[in-house]
């Protein structure tokens, strides 16, 4: 059995979700999910697939996120996994969405940080163990930060 981390290859402006799915389906239901959220979305997904030809699926409505996607899917090649990348929206559109796809098991990460995967590979297939998301904290909040926070907050709109 072999452990490994597999850095996520992407550009500073793009976010990331990874997941885990269970069926043949899900780059379609993601799709349609993120498309009927937000149609001013770009983004590429791709799924690995464990059974049968164990192909990396993929869909998208951009080549580039599309083709990102199939990358870090290949390089992190997980069974089940999933993995999305985001323009023009953050993961916080899509989240619940996603979550509410059926087949949908579990989220790993949403973010638009440095990602990286904790994989084990035991011969025959892989399996995602955890996550790195970013950096470990510097300090603890203080006043002038918390009014940052808020600011910021209020400045992407998404509190009044």
């Amino acid at each position: 059995m072999e452990m490994r981390i597999i850095e996520i290859k992407k550009p500073v402006e793009v976010n990331v979700i990874l997941g885990q799915s269970h069926f043949i389906k899900t780059v379609e239901d993601l799709y349609e999910i993120i498309i009927s959220t937000n149609p001013n979305a770009k983004f590429g997904i791709a799924f690995c697939e464990s059974s049968g030809p164990c192909l990396v699926r993929s869909e998208g409505n951009d080549e580039d996120l599309k083709s990102l996607a199939i990358e870090n899917a290949l390089n992190i090649g997980a069974g089940h996994s999933f993995i999305i990348f985001l323009k023009d929206a953050y993961p916080i559109n899509i989240l619940n969405g996603i979550k509410q796809v059926c087949e949908v098991c579990s989220i790993y990460a949403a973010t638009a940080n440095p990602l990286k995967v904790i994989v084990v590979d035991d011969g025959e297939g892989r399996g995602i163990l955890g996550v790195i998301d970013g950096l470990k904290p510097k300090g603890i909040e203080k006043k002038e930060d918390i009014e940052k926070r808020k600011k910021f907050l209020r400045d992407i709109k998404y509190k009044l």
